[in-house]
């Protein structure tokens, strides 16, 4: 720039100049053949043969590589792990990223630290019953489902579309928690809390709507150090005492964390979680149908079988010697008899079951609600309102009816129990 402002020359390619500053740094003594220390996080060996994690420590954080065959690496090396490396700072132009090229690699004795307290805690809770004990089956129909996860979340918004694709308008509520950083073991020990009051039948019915019977508690993935929350014991604990069945649902198909080893039903993904929690509605009436005609068809023949063996009975009956003829058909009749009253017992049973379910499956929809006057509140997302907890004056919602939905705007809003002036 000259004195008055002018452009001298023309603006510098990003590319150019990124190159200028790899020169820079792969060229001075100070950033190449460091030895440095920390702990391993995200280690990952891929097929090609190189090696990608990030080396650590309280202060701050590097990305590195091992490239194939550049080095040995001690199998004893993994996540969590303590090591020293030897390595030169560079940077991949293409993405404007440092990172640490390690030369050579070795282990230190001791564990990380937060990798060495969850192995703790886990081996506490192998000792106490808690990583062997039974399981909660989860209800084969949920009637009210708890998440417990991160609000505006993509894992929230993948199991609110899941569920509503699976089972339209199943009842959940959505306790957003804070999932990573300083507060969010708090977080989740207050989101469990919620759960647990939710799940309390007395407090159901004064809200107005059924207990929870399943909690899901998770997020998307992330790193180790995103995820940590969830390897420490007051999550644990608090997961423990949960009166209903708890899926574990964090990070992705590969993370282990405690509250995995510890739940009622561990789901890969937080989609996944959805998958295994709730039936999808038009497949089960599909099974529901099929189950019936099963029950007709083995019904129908039993009664068959029954009466070709009376019928073979009755033959025999005929050529029998005159000797004991009338004991023989005083047996044949009570044997007819029996044979009626099993196979009509056996009939009544598996209709009144079909019933049981049908009766289930009915009272469950909200289209039989909605068709008893009653109307449904949920928010322009999809999300079903049970409080006016988190509503706002002058906010669209939508009221669902037996025949239709109407939206409205919030003119007012007033808790139970509050003065009407």
């Amino acid at each position: 720039m000259g004195e008055r402002g002018e452009v001298t020359t023309g603006p510098l390619p990003i590319g150019q100049f990124v190159q200028l500053i790899k020169q820079s740094v792969t060229r001075d003594p100070l950033f190449r053949n460091q030895a440095l220390k920390g702990e391993v996080t995200q280690w990952k060996q891929y097929p090609s043969g190189h090696t990608y994690f990030s080396l650590r420590d309280k202060d701050g954080q590097m990305s590195a590589v091992i490239w194939k065959g550049r080095c040995t690496i001690d199998p004893a090396i993994k996540e969590g792990s303590e090591v020293v490396v030897l390595a030169s700072v560079d940077l991949y132009v293409k993405r404007g990223n440092i990172q640490l090229n390690v030369e050579r690699i070795e282990p230190i004795s001791s564990l990380g630290a937060l990798e060495e307290t969850k192995r703790a805690l886990v081996e506490q809770l192998r000792r106490e019953g808690e990583i062997d004990r039974p399981r909660r089956p989860l209800p084969a129909i949920p009637k009210h489902i708890a998440i417990i996860t991160g609000a505006g979340s993509a894992a929230l918004s993948d199991m609110q579309r899941l569920i509503e694709n699976r089972w339209p308008g199943l009842r959940r509520t959505v306790i957003a928690v804070l999932v990573q950083g300083n507060r969010a073991v708090n977080e989740l020990v207050r989101g469990m809390a919620v759960a647990r009051r939710l799940s309390d039948p007395e407090v159901a019915k004064k809200r107005g709507e059924p207990p929870v019977d399943v909690v899901i508690i998770g997020r998307g993935g992330g790193s180790p150090e995103d995820l940590w929350a969830f390897n420490l014991e007051p999550v644990v604990r608090t997961m423990l005492v949960s009166p209903v069945p708890v899926v574990s649902a964090v990070g992705h198909e590969s993370d282990l964390l405690v509250t995995d080893l510890i739940a009622d039903i561990r789901a890969s993904t937080p989609s996944n979680a959805v998958e295994r929690v709730v039936p999808i509605y038009n497949e089960l009436l599909y099974l529901l149908d099929e189950f019936g005609e099963r029950v007709d068809v083995a019904s129908r023949r039993q009664m068959n079988d029954s009466r070709q063996r009376l019928m073979t009975l009755q033959a025999r009956l005929k050529i029998a010697p005159l000797t004991g003829i009338n004991r023989a058909k005083q047996h044949t009749s009570n044997l007819s008899s029996r044979l009626r009253a099993s196979a009509t017992a056996t009939l009544m049973a598996n209709k009144t079951q079909v019933a049981r379910y049908e009766s289930s499956l009915n009272a469950t929809h909200p289209q039989r609600v909605l068709e008893r006057g009653y109307s449904m509140t949920q928010t322009t997302d999809g999300t079903v309102l049970s409080s006016v907890e988190g509503i706002q004056t002058g906010q669209t919602i939508v009221l669902n009816f037996a025949d239709g939905h109407a939206d409205a705007e919030v003119k007012n809003i007033q808790t139970r129990g509050e003065n009407n002036e």
